[in-house]
């Protein structure tokens, strides 16, 4: 017999057209070979257009779906997104605090959707940065997000990239992966700075597609993966870079919706 899969759990908010969220984090484990559980923060009203409502899970509920998950599975790596209330992110936090102990946690700051809908409120943004930053060991903003976090422009160089890295590397984060979907040319750099100092940059082919959503939460998830599976930080997040590069690829295959589409969860199994 073969060993078991590893658990991840992922923390984030239901996207209900399937793209992102909940169901692009769970797709993502099981096209890796991870097991995964989730815990819902948030239910969206949502398709490939955009998001037409959220409603806020009772921080309490969020806290016994922590409970009830880490009481009895053998979590192996935590990926965490849509946090959109102080409270709730209160409970995440809190509950980390309980269960996870030494478990890999990968955050993902969601602000905004790709249609351009903001999931957060603005009062969440501090709460996020003060109490879940220091718990991670890898945050995965995109370009705009790292500006929020730090209160700074949007970056628009390498040497900025780097520098803002740095700097949320300095607020508590391990590790800080700065996405450069966002940004322009040929490529689409990734900026990765760990806490001893360490930057790698990860390169792929821009892919030329509108079919884009739920990039962030597939990697971020991917990376959850691969540290559930006992890779190490730089081996998952090349991993995962390599897994979404060729999930967008794959993306026009789906034509899923009338807006920006998911990507290609199981482009590997299916076409």
């Amino acid at each position: 017999m073969s060993d078991p899969a590893p658990i991840a759990v992922t923390i984030a908010g239901s996207d209900s057209g399937g793209g992102a969220g909940i169901q692009a984090d769970l797709k993502t484990f099981s096209a890796l070979g991870v097991y995964g559980a989730s815990v819902i923060t948030a239910l969206t009203a949502q398709n490939t257009t955009g998001v037409q409502g959220i409603h806020d899970v009772p921080p309490d509920f969020v806290t016994r779906q922590i409970d009830s998950v880490f009481s009895d599975l053998a979590v192996k790596a935590v990926k965490i997104g849509m946090l959109s209330q102080v409270a709730v992110i209160a409970a995440v936090a809190e509950g980390l605090a309980r269960h996870a102990g030494a478990i890999p946690v990968v955050l993902d700051p969601v602000m905004v959707a790709t249609s351009g809908d903001r999931l957060i409120a603005d009062a969440a943004v501090a709460t996020l940065r003060e109490r879940l930053l220091p718990r991670a060991d890898l945050i995965t903003p995109n370009l705009p997000e790292a500006a929020v976090l730090l209160g700074e422009a949007v970056a628009t160089d390498a040497a900025t990239i780097v520098a803002q890295a740095r700097r949320l590397v300095g607020l508590g984060a391990r590790a800080v992966l700065i996405k450069g979907g966002h940004g322009v040319g040929r490529e689409s750099i990734d900026h990765l700075v760990t806490a001893d100092g360490t930057l790698r940059t990860l390169s792929a082919p821009r892919i030329a597609t509108t079919n884009t959503h739920g990039t962030g939460c597939t990697l971020s998830a991917a990376v959850a993966a691969g540290l559930a599976q006992g890779l190490d930080l730089p081996e998952a997040v090349a991993a995962a870079k390599a897994y979404l590069t060729a999930a967008l690829a794959a993306a026009d295959q789906l034509a899923v919706g009338t807006g920006h589409g998911p990507v290609h969860h199981f482009h590997a199994l299916w076409s």
